[in-house]
């Protein structure tokens, strides 16, 4: 089986490399790279329509793109690199992509595009932004990967995010995304040429306290694993007229 791994954090970040060499040590799958040459976080589906991609072999199985996190998914799928996956990881990603972060998240963007090209596909992500346990998260994920995979279905992809402790998480439980705010503000000023110049920082996100959700989860030691749909979804109570395919038992 071949397995193909990529992120948003760039082809030589830890959270990959690492859960690559644990991968390779602990599973006789075939165990490949292709990931953007650079961090791409925060571009989430986004795609280079317009210019191309440049694929270059760094080493033995490990590719690096010039590309977004979605280029890399639907090069290694369509023929860019001489290895076609049968499973997609996204990760392991530097910080969590909990709540709405999914829809930011170029990690968890990875994920989705696998799932829509029929590949079971899943987004692995710790929850610290420095002092990462890498090692802890690679074997955890390495030793739950089938049950990931097991997990998939045709229209979801899979988003797991694990606590940053030493000693492990305490358990994994499903979960469902929470509400997120990020609170951020804008930093403004005029350059010499006129224009005006943004920066944006970042401020301190606040979520809404609520049980079973990922976040709520993950402060509690615990694993969150969420089944994610992979097509847009509409309010019933908005638009009575869309026919309801869940009750009829067809799947979309």
């Amino acid at each position: 089986m071949n397995i193909l791994l990529t992120n948003d954090d760039g082809v030589e970040s830890n959270g990959i490399l690492i859960l690559a060499r644990v991968l390779r040590g602990t599973r006789k799958d075939n165990i490949f790279v292709l990931a953007p040459d650079k961090n791409r976080s925060g571009v989430s589906c986004g795609m280079s329509v317009f210019d191309p991609m440049m694929l270059s072999e760094k080493s033995q199985g490990i590719w690096a793109c010039t590309g977004l996190p979605v280029d890399c998914v639907i090069a290694a799928v369509l023929g860019g690199i001489p290895c076609k996956p049968d499973i997609i990881i996204s990760g392991i990603n530097r910080g969590a992509n909990m709540g709405n972060d999914i829809h930011y998240s170029g990690t968890v963007a990875a994920a989705r595009q696998g799932a829509m090209m029929g590949i079971p596909s899943i987004a692995l992500s710790l929850n610290a932004f420095e002092n990462n346990y890498w090692e802890m998260a690679a074997q955890y994920s390495a030793e739950h990967l089938d049950e990931y995979i097991n997990m998939w279905e045709s229209d979801i992809f899979i988003n797991v995010n694990i606590p940053n402790n030493a000693n492990g998480p305490d358990g994994m439980v499903f979960t469902w995304p929470a509400v997120k705010k990020y609170n951020d503000e804008l930093t403004l000023f005029k350059g010499p040429d006129d224009r005006y110049c943004c920066y944006l920082n970042w401020g301190k996100d606040s979520v809404e306290n609520q049980s079973g959700t990922d976040w709520d989860a993950v402060s509690k030691n615990l694993v969150s694993v969420s089944h994610l749909a992979i097509h847009p979804v509409v309010r019933r109570d908005l638009c009575p007229n869309v026919p309801d395919y869940a009750a009829a038992g067809i799947r979309r």
